[in-house]
Order: C-alpha cells, then sequence, then structure tokens
C-alpha cells in the first residue's frame, strides 16, 4: 500500500520539479533578454552622448532621438515606420479622401520605390504611369535609401506646381520622363457602376475607404433594378485601404457567418478571424473579378475570399502581394509609431504577402493600338455607307461602349455571359 502511494508521490514531485526547472530557465532567458537590451542601450546612449559632444553642429536631442526612431523602423519592413507629428498629421489627412499630390501609391519592393498602382483619373493615372514602375528620380534626386515617407513629401505639394519623375519600366527595359502638375486628389470609392450590355452589369470599385460599403449598396441597388444576370467587379490597381471595408465588401456576396479573412501575428490577440455580415444577400448571380499587379491589400482579401469559395471566378493577372497588418500607436508628443502587426490569409490559409492572388484566367492587359481605333472609324463609316441609314444614339451609345472594353474586360463579359447562358453560379 505504501508503494502505491509513493510512487504517484515521487511522479507528482518529479513533474512539479520539472515545471520549477522550465520556469527558472524561461525567467532567465527573459533577463538574458533584458541584460542584452539594457546592454544595446548602453551603446545607443554612448553614440547619443559622442554626437551631442562632438559633433561639427549642435543638434537637439529630440532630433537625435526621431532620427533612431526612424531607422530602427525602417529597418524591420517596408511598411513600419516612426511618423513625427507634420507626417502623422499628413496621414490622417490623406484617409480622410482628399490631398495634394499625383495620385499614386507607392511602397518599397526589394528595396526600390515600386508604384502599387496610380489613382483613378489623377494627374499620374493621365500621364501613364503604370503599376510596377519602378521611381529613380524625384525632381533631380535620386530615391535610393529613401524611406516612403520622405517619398510621399516629396512628390507631395500645393495644387498647381509640378514634379518631374525618372522611372524604370521593367518589361521595356527604359528609363522614362513626366513632368506632372499637381492638383487635389479627390478618391471616390466607385469610379463606375453601369449595365455593359442587357444582364451584365459592371462595377469598378477603385479604393476601400469609410463610405465604401454604402456606395457599394447603392451602386449594386441600382444595377440590380435593371434585371442584373452577371456581374464583373473590377479592382484592378485598386491599391486597398480598410481592413472591416474589406470584410464588408466581400461579406456582401457570401453567406453570412463565413471567414472572409484571418491575421496570424506574434503575438495571441493578433490573430484574429473577420467574418461576413450579410445583410443583404447579393448571392443569387454570378461574379467575376478582375485583378492586375496594381491590385493590393484589401482588394486581394476580397478577391481571395471570393475565390476560396467559388463564389466568384478571377480573371487578369496576379496581384500585388501586399498582405501585412500595419497598426498606428499615437505617442505622446503628437508622433506616431506604424508597426506591422500581423499578415493577412484567405480563408484556405493562403499567405498574401509577397504571394499575391493568382487569377483562374490569367489574360494579360492588352493596349489598343491607334491602328485598331482607326480600323473602328472606318468600319462605322462602312456600315453606315452599306445601310444607308444612320443608327439610333442608343445604338451608337450601345457600341461605342463595347469598342471602350479593354482586353480584360472583354474576356470577362465573355466569360460571363457564358456562365450566365448555362445557369451557373
Amino acid at each position: 500500500m505504501k508503494k502505491r502511494i509513493i510512487l504517484p508521490v515521487v511522479i507528482a514531485s518529479f513533474v512539479i520539479g520539472m515545471l520549477i526547472h522550465h520556469i527558472g530557465f524561461a525567467e532567465t532567458q527573459d533577463r538574458k533578454k533584458t541584460d542584452d537590451l539594457y546592454k544595446e542601450l548602453e551603446l545607443f546612449s554612448d553614440a547619443v552622448s559622442e554626437i551631442r559632444a562632438n559633433y561639427v553642429e549642435e543638434k537637439k536631442p529630440k532630433d537625435l532621438i526621431y532620427g533612431a526612431l526612424k531607422g530602427m523602423l525602417a529597418s524591420l519592413d517596408p511598411y513600419s515606420q516612426f511618423m513625427d507629428p507634420d507626417t502623422y498629421n499628413e496621414m490622417k489627412v490623406e484617409t480622410e479622401g482628399e490631398f495634394g499630390g499625383i495620385g499614386i501609391e507607392i511602397t518599397l519592393k526589394d528595396e526600390l520605390l515600386t508604384i502599387i498602382s496610380p489613382i483613378d483619373d489623377t494627374p499620374a493615372d493621365k500621364a501613364g504611369l503604370k503599376a510596377g514602375d519602378k521611381i529613380v528620380k524625384i525632381d533631380g534626386t535620386i530615391v535610393k535609401d529613401i524611406t516612403l515617407i520622405e517619398a510621399v513629401k516629396k512628390l507631395r505639394g500645393k495644387p498647381g506646381t509640378d514634379v518631374t519623375i525618372i522611372l524604370l519600366r521593367e518589361p521595356d527595359r527604359k528609363l522614362l520622363e513626366f513632368t506632372i502638375t499637381r492638383s487635389i486628389i479627390k478618391i471616390a470609392s466607385i469610379k463606375k457602376a453601369e449595365m455593359l450590355e442587357p444582364g451584365i452589369g459592371y462595377i469598378r470599385l477603385s479604393v476601400f475607404q469609410e463610405n465604401t460599403p454604402k456606395d457599394l449598396s447603392e451602386a449594386l441597388k441600382k444595377i440590380e433594378a435593371e434585371n442584373l444576370k452577371g456581374l464583373v467587379l473590377d479592382l484592378r490597381n485598386n491599391p486597398g485601404g480598410l481592413l472591416d471595408v474589406a470584410v464588408d465588401v466581400a461579406g456582401k456576396f457570401l453567406e453570412e457567418g463565413k471567414v472572409v479573412v484571418t491575421t496570424k501575428g506574434r503575438v495571441e490577440n493578433q490573430n484574429l478571424e473577420f467574418k461576413s455580415k450579410n445583410k443583404n444577400k447579393h448571392l443569387d448571380y454570378p461574379i467575376i473579378v478582375l485583378i492586375n499587379g496594381g491590385s493590393a491589400s484589401a482588394s486581394e482579401i476580397v478577391a481571395g475570399a471570393l475565390q476560396d469559395y467559388k463564389r466568384g471566378l478571377l480573371i487578369g493577372t496576379k496581384s500585388f502581394g501586399k498582405g501585412s497588418v500595419q497598426t498606428v500607436v499615437p505617442m505622446s508628443d503628437g508622433s506616431a509609431v506604424r508597426l506591422t502587426t500581423s499578415k493577412y490569409f484567405t480563408p484556405k490559409g493562403r499567405s498574401i504577402h509577397g504571394e499575391g492572388i493568382m487569377p483562374d484566367i490569367i489574360v494579360e492587359y492588352e493596349e489598343r493600338s491607334q491602328k485598331d481605333k482607326e480600323v473602328d472609324k472606318e468600319t462605322a463609316l462602312f456600315e453606315k455607307l452599306i445601310e444607308g441609314k444612320e443608327k439610333t444614339e442608343q445604338e451608337k451609345a450601345e457600341e461605342k461602349k463595347k469598342k471602350e472594353l479593354d482586353n480584360q474586360l472583354s474576356r470577362a463579359v465573355d466569360v460571363l455571359k457564358g456562365i450566365v447562358i448555362y445557369g451557373g453560379k
């Protein structure tokens, strides 16, 4: 009997001993990490003291600390950054949907300043800047090793002033120069909401901002009233925006309670699931989603969710691959730290960051040549001579709309019509 009692006691003592050893080891490791940190902070303190004592010009302590913080955050990844009070205020102005500049979203990719996408109907878009272009110079200054904040400051300015950009367009291996006049950038969520032809609707969603869900609901209501049988949702060159808005947009086309996106980070409370809350039930028609290399962040969340649930067919080219979450933490002096805290994953667990979303049908974009446009005019003239009569305004408008479709959109319409004819979703 004693042996039976002694054995569990020995096992319990062993387990407790192991636990104490593990806790002790963990505490030792934490203490070691803290000691290492203090040791490195001593190095930092020594460097600051040396600068203050011997640098050729006197520097304010805040300038030194700000400089150190900028360097530290920039060393983490292209999206983490320290924002002084002025820069933080600029960022808040940008989220309000109106600011002065040329209208591009930029990032650092492979240590090069890269255009994610030009924003629709802005000076950059009209000048011909493209997703994937690498910026080499801004106003004669080489931008190698520049931070995103510094680049944004150089590109922004008073409306009516010019900025000259030299960029590398990799497919052509050409350096191109653009002089662009800045203007007030007003961002509208929905650029177009119309019927391309009977039964086939089209919505061009250009950015995800606070008013996007409301604007999208109104656009859907408008085209659904016209006997909508299939929808083309155009997310090309959409640089993204707010996470909760992306979840809301995807949720409009999914059944209630479906996981739209998950975020995973190093800390437990950063591992989150975001689910659809469909109140409008836009579930009765097939969807084609257009994406390209300028579709990033929130656009990739929507595209990935619709693809995973087979709710939408993706056409175009691979998306940008910007799938990390940044948390902005305001500091006591009005500055802020923008820190990458987690990454996005699609409902099936696919990582978006650095990977992008691959379309179901790859269709490379093709520029319409001037020759094609001239052929269109000649064809119209020939048809007029043969038929001997003028076409109605409605017929002209429908033909014009068809000719304005680019090859990717045209392919999407053809595929969607096929799905509608065969009654599939």
